[in-house]
């Protein structure tokens, strides 16, 4: 069972319920991300203490390891993980990127560049590397980060494999471009995207168990002409739900302009998912412009350096490793109710840093998690109370 229904708007914002198999996702909702069927530091009791709703683990990374093949005899992904909620899984369309075109150009989805490779004319340069993915019509071939083995996948091998792990929400195959690629090869990748995604929803079609959803991926880098024909392609196959990917931007200008681009040329009575986007400051903006579900790895990737999400602080993020929390009695966050603000401080977590206790990372990644759970539990009451626009201001003008 797979349904969607629309509760209320403020603007273009959208408060809904995703009824899936395995639980109601409230939305708007962030989706941590379970990268090989772990979100790193946490077990799935803690994540449902948090109130965290869907999970989101990788399809490429499964098929390396452990493999989907012992995945499905161990029951499927819900079962091997132990978690009994929503799960989606990505296609690998980002690690095509990551391993291809990303690692040799050393850009991420959005190309911010660091001083050191930005010269004094504004042009953006990058250390060249080796990639290891090689993308053709049929898919894509790619040498394993694990053990240097080739793999291959199709539109239909993606769809096989996480029909396999069985979740609960699949992504179809695409190619995530580059903001660093021109606008002709940006088109000929979409092209080859759109075409992907047709044999993908057929395989799925004629295969399928009826206890999955299957979403499309809009592509189209930074080109507005190529975000509206890919929306209005992408949605015109009739996916149960729409992913919004690939290259957004150099700037988080051109990201937003990206997402204004297309989001109004997706059905408003399907779901809309971000993919790979979740810097508390983006939150806002992302769902004003309509977005209903994204997923980030930042949370608990500063978690794990000792990087905690604090109001007040500059960009949210508060190092606990600075020697003036050495004595710090308070909480990471005054009036935070996640287990570890009502249980330890500032200077406990600093001094389990600075050992190397794994603890730390543990107690750092449950507080990041709530602190966006809970933010966004907030937003979604402030967008059916038409209140989105005030809380915006409350949270973003205090850390000007």
């Amino acid at each position: 069972m797979f349904e969607f229904e629309l509760l209320a708007q403020d603007g273009q914002a959208r408060a809904g319920r995703l009824i899936t198999p395995h639980g109601v996702i409230e939305t708007p909702s962030f989706i941590p991300v379970g990268t090989l069927a772990s979100v790193k530091a946490l077990s799935t009791k803690d994540l449902l203490k948090i109130g965290t709703q869907v999970i989101i683990a990788n399809t490429y990374h499964l098929h390396l390891q452990p493999g989907e093949d012992l995945i499905a005899q161990m029951g499927g992904l819900h079962r091997f993980m132990g978690w009994d909620g929503p799960l989606m899984t990505d296609s690998g369309g980002f690690q095509i990127f990551s391993h291809g075109a990303g690692r040799e150009e050393d850009v991420g989805k959005i190309a911010l560049p660091s001083p050191e490779q930005e010269d004094r004319g504004g042009h953006f340069s990058a250390k060249k590397r080796r990639r290891l993915v090689e993308v053709d019509e049929d898919g894509v071939e790619f040498i394993s980060y694990l053990d240097g083995s080739r793999h291959r996948f199709t539109a239909e091998r993606v769809i096989e494999i996480e029909q396999k792990l069985g979740a609960d929400i699949i992504l179809v195959l695409d190619e995530c471009t580059s903001p660093l690629h021109d606008y002709r090869y940006t088109k000929a990748a979409m092209d080859r995207t759109h075409r992907w995604a047709v044999r993908a929803l057929d395989f799925f079609q004629k295969s399928s168990r009826g206890d999955q959803a299957i979403f499309g991926i809009v592509q189209g880098g930074t080109y507005q002409d190529l975000r509206r024909e890919s929306a209005l392609f992408i949605s015109g196959l009739g996916f149960d739900g729409y992913a919004i990917g690939g290259a957004l931007g150099k700037s988080k200008r051109e990201f937003y302009q990206v997402l204004e681009w297309t989001a109004p040329f997706l059905p408003e009575h399907k779901p809309r998912h971000l993919l790979g986007i979740g810097e508390i400051e983006d939150i806002f903006e992302i769902i004003e412009r309509g977005i209903d579900l994204f997923d980030c790895v930042t949370p608990t990737r500063m978690a794990r350096t000792g990087t905690l999400l604090v109001r007040g602080a500059e960009r949210f993020r508060l190092n606990l490793l600075n020697a003036r929390f050495k004595t710090d009695h308070r909480p990471i966050e005054e009036g935070c109710n996640c287990y570890t603000c009502i249980n330890h401080t500032r200077a406990y977590l600093r001094h389990l840093f600075l050992a190397r206790e794994l603890l730390g990372m543990h107690l750092a990644a449950i507080h990041n998690l709530y602190f966006i759970e809970s933010l966004v539990r907030r937003i979604r009451n402030a967008i059916k109370g038409g209140r989105l626009r005030n809380l915006k201001r409350e949270w973003l003008e205090k850390q000007q």
